[in-house]
């Protein structure tokens, strides 16, 4: 790759009246309705910048992306990428006196290359429509949030985003071969590769992926492509008289050497708040459930042996062989976040720990909800360790539109935090740091490596007007 042409600065006074700058260059794509910049101070997680941007930019080429950052850059303007606003830490909000720049509206598939098992996208197509697109020639790009229907690409690789599939198929980053980024500056880099082994230079490409928009903004990325797995899918549904007995079951199946594709753990409160919401009978009082679902050519004969396993282990297990059926059980637990909505205001965390440490996990979430008197309602990714408690409180916005979370959910989830680092664990797997967790990040990190990652942030952005405020804020 050729080393990036510097682009000179423009000639900006300090008193510029940036949306002046950006409608000049830009025209019509810069808006500043009320409408548009109220949306995009918020995202999933119920929280919400203060104040609003100064303009949604709705960039539809690289090129719009590059005036933009150019013209931030000349001004000294924050700005703050973002795709669908589907994100679950605040790491995509735009406030007072920063630019939102959105690149939803960039959502094409350049390329497709079934020999190479390569495509290469615009950062804001749906996971959902590519994968749809995808399967016509028989192929998928395999990272499955459960919000595929709605995020974006570009939102999975700036979150490191998980899902459904990880287990057995790898998170975003073992999906991703390259991406186009674009600095503070307006220079274009070109990062990674097309070919499956590449070791030149350092991997900037892994480095940018869960970035969270504080070191570019990517605008384009070449994908890593599977075949579409032949043969059946089978689904289990097994039912157990408590979180814990299931979460030693999930470790259980792990530990068998059985590898599902899929196996998902919602405990009673979850589990009932999503039946609820789905007019669907009450389960019983206190019952949790796994839902586990394998593939391939071998599906049938593995499903059977998990099945074992899970009654070995007190489950009360279901086998089904059709692959609507499945779907419909998957469909429970991706509900999971509108039935949480039913219940009040929630603050949806993410904690990862090594998967043979989930039933201690469950323990220490119980403690928790006892000592600090609230509701937890909790799922995990039990095939790798992920959980996602739900901290459910009453509250009213500001006159804003700002929801704070009470100091009594905090020191709550500061317990569970903690308690999730003591067990060999991660503050998060999947939503990453943002605003609502950045208060934490040293405490895994440690100071120096902070302060390290600190320092590589200001390489790519020397302004600090990429996403300030989120991630490595003090």
């Amino acid at each position: 790759m050729s080393g990036p042409q510097t682009t000179p600065p423009l000639p900006v006074s300090e008193d510029a009246d940036v949306v002046a700058l950006l409608r000049a260059a830009l025209g019509d794509r810069v808006d500043t309705t009320d409408a548009a910049r109220h949306d995009a101070r918020a995202d999933k997680s119920g929280h919400a910048a203060s104040g609003m941007p100064l303009a949604v930019v709705h960039a539809a080429s690289v090129s719009d992306v590059q005036e933009t950052l150019r013209i931030a850059t000349a001004t000294g303007t924050p700005v703050v990428t973002r795709g669908a606003g589907t994100g679950l830490a605040g790491g995509a909000n735009a406030g007072a006196g920063e630019i939102a720049l959105s690149v939803r509206g960039m959502q094409r598939i350049v390329e497709v290359r079934p020999d190479d098992l390569l495509a290469v996208v615009e950062p804001g197509i749906l996971n959902g429509d590519l994968n749809a697109a995808l399967a016509e020639q028989g192929l998928w790009w395999a990272p499955d949030p459960a919000s595929r229907a709605i995020s974006t690409v570009g939102g999975n690789i700036a979150t490191g985003a998980g899902g459904l599939l990880c287990a057995k198929y790898g998170v975003v980053r073992d999906a991703v071969l390259g991406v186009d980024l674009v600095l503070a500056d307006g220079r274009l880099l070109r990062l990674g590769h097309r070919t499956v082994k590449g070791v030149t230079g350092l991997d900037l490409t892994s480095l940018v992926i869960g970035s969270e928009g504080t070191l570019g903004v990517v605008v384009g990325a070449t994908l890593k492509l599977r075949r579409l797995i032949p043969g059946e899918v089978c689904t289990l549904a097994a039912t157990f008289p408590d979180v814990r007995t299931a979460a030693v079951a999930s470790s259980a199946v792990t530990a068998s050497g059985a590898q599902p594709a899929i196996m998902e753990l919602m405990d009673a409160a979850s589990l009932a708040a999503v039946h609820a919401l789905l007019q669907l009978d009450p389960p019983t009082a206190g019952a949790a459930q796994l839902t586990i679902q394998t593939d391939g050519p071998a599906a049938g004969e593995e499903a059977e042996r998990i099945a074992d396993v899970l009654r070995s282990s007190g489950g009360t297990v279901a086998v089904s062989h059709d692959r609507e059926e499945g779907e419909r059980l998957l469909a429970i637990r991706r509900s999971m976040h509108p039935a949480m909505e039913t219940l009040g205001t929630t603050l949806i965390e993410d904690v990862s720990v090594p998967r043979s440490a989930l039933p201690a996990m469950f323990d220490e979430i119980a403690r928790v909800e006892r000592e600090h008197g609230v509701v937890i309602p909790t799922v995990a990714h039990a095939g790798d360790g992920n959980l996602h408690p739900n901290f459910i409180f009453d509250a009213v916005p500001d006159e804003g539109g700002v929801v704070e979370v009470p100091d009594h959910i905090w020191a709550a989830a500061d317990d569970l935090f903690r308690a999730a680092l003591r067990l060999g664990g991660t503050l998060t797997g999947e939503h990453g740091i943002g605003v609502l967790k950045r208060r934490w990040l040293v405490d895994e990190l440690g100071g120096d490596q902070w302060e390290l990652q600190r320092q590589i942030t200001r390489v790519f952005d020397p302004a600090g007007i990429l996403n300030p405020g989120k991630v490595f804020a003090p």
